[in-house]
């Protein structure tokens, strides 16, 4: 019965992840923007059941892409959540095609404290980065006063996400 609520509580919260036209005009700009181009198709990354049992992030039709242009393939942007102190916000990652962080952003921040965390100057500190680091907080990204728990939390989604890309790639998923 508590494996049913979970199941049903977990396909509401996942259905009612749809993105506005709003946060998709963002994204295209982004993407855009980072790989220097004008057009680009997004293509949903579809994961096997079993291999999406085993890695931290749950990987669906809504949130990972592969994005080319002419033919060409550039990279991937995964659209996540995070939790700040009382609510979630939303962020994507772009990778280029070698899995290297090229940009973050914080999308929509939902809380009046803690926005410090959508910083350019701070989000900086993950581009360059790779899927097989594990980020540490305080450590290899630095504390923002005022947004320790969206800071952190945002590191730590990253590392999942890290993380499974790192399980996706050695299992060829990508």
């Amino acid at each position: 019965m508590k494996k049913s609520i979970s199941l049903l509580i977990l396909l509401i919260v996942i259905s009612s992840f749809n993105v506005s036209k709003g946060i998709q005009a963002l994204i295209d700009e982004e993407v855009k923007a980072i790989f220097k181009i004008e057009t680009f198709t997004k293509q949903t990354v579809v994961i096997s059941n079993e291999i999406n049992k085993i890695v931290p992030l749950k990987i669906t039709e809504r949130n990972f892409f592969k994005i080319t242009s002419e033919d060409t393939f550039l990279g991937y942007y995964y659209l996540g959540h995070a939790y700040g102190k009382a609510d979630y916000f939303d962020f994507i990652v772009i990778f280029d095609k070698d899995l290297i962080v090229s940009k973050v952003k914080i999308l929509v921040y939902r809380e009046s404290h803690g926005g410090e965390v959508g910083s350019r100057r701070w989000l900086k500190q993950f581009i360059g980065k790779s899927i097989t680091m594990d980020l540490k907080y305080q450590k290899d990204i630095a504390a923002i006063s005022g947004a320790t728990i969206s800071a952190r939390s945002m590191t730590n989604e990253v590392n999942k996400l890290f993380k499974t890309i790192d399980i996706l790639n050695t299992k060829k998923q990508l």
